[in-house]
């Protein structure tokens, strides 16, 4: 059994209050998602994110940005080799989106329930994509596919200090 020294046990207080004051959570917690262009246009922005809240998520970080192509490039750069990338970072750098870090238990599979499938069609009623979405390609929100992957898109979009 490792003896606990007052040493250690004064790192642990440290670390502890540091996560603290910076509201860190554990990955599995947290997911990303944005609110379309598509959807930030038709004005549906706020009913997304009213379902999103009455789903139990708390919104830990929000805002509403213009991506650059470049910015949006540089968020789907794991899409470079596929055939519809241009088309992609077009779209994205379109219109405004609404970017949003959420939190919940388990927050990347419930959010992925929450959305629906990728192409609206499939997409169960009730869900978002299935009431919101115009098409396959215009889905209306982003939603992480991965615990990791959420920890990255929430990084690439916010800052700590935007986090609350």
């Amino acid at each position: 059994m490792t003896k606990i020294t007052k040493e250690i046990l004064e790192d642990i207080i440290i670390i502890s209050n540091f996560a603290t004051k910076f509201n860190f959570k554990t990955m599995s917690n947290i997911t990303f998602t944005m609110v379309k262009p598509e959807a930030v246009e038709a004005k549906n922005a706020g009913a997304i994110l009213n379902r999103i809240e009455n789903a139990g998520f708390r919104i830990v970080a929000l805002k509403k940005v213009h991506l650059s192509a470049s910015r949006a490039a540089e968020f789907y750069a794991v899409h470079k080799e596929r055939p519809f990338y241009q088309e992609l970072i077009d779209y994205m750098s379109s219109g405004p989106i609404m970017a949003a870090i959420l939190e919940k238990e388990n927050a990347v599979s419930d959010f992925r329930k929450l959305i629906g499938a990728t192409n609206p069609e499939n997409a169960e009623p009730g869900t978002i994509r299935a009431d919101f979405a115009e098409s396959m390609a215009k889905n209306a929100v982003h939603g992480s596919d991965s615990d990791e992957n959420a920890q990255i898109e929430a990084d690439f979009h916010f800052s700590v200090d935007e986090r609350f």
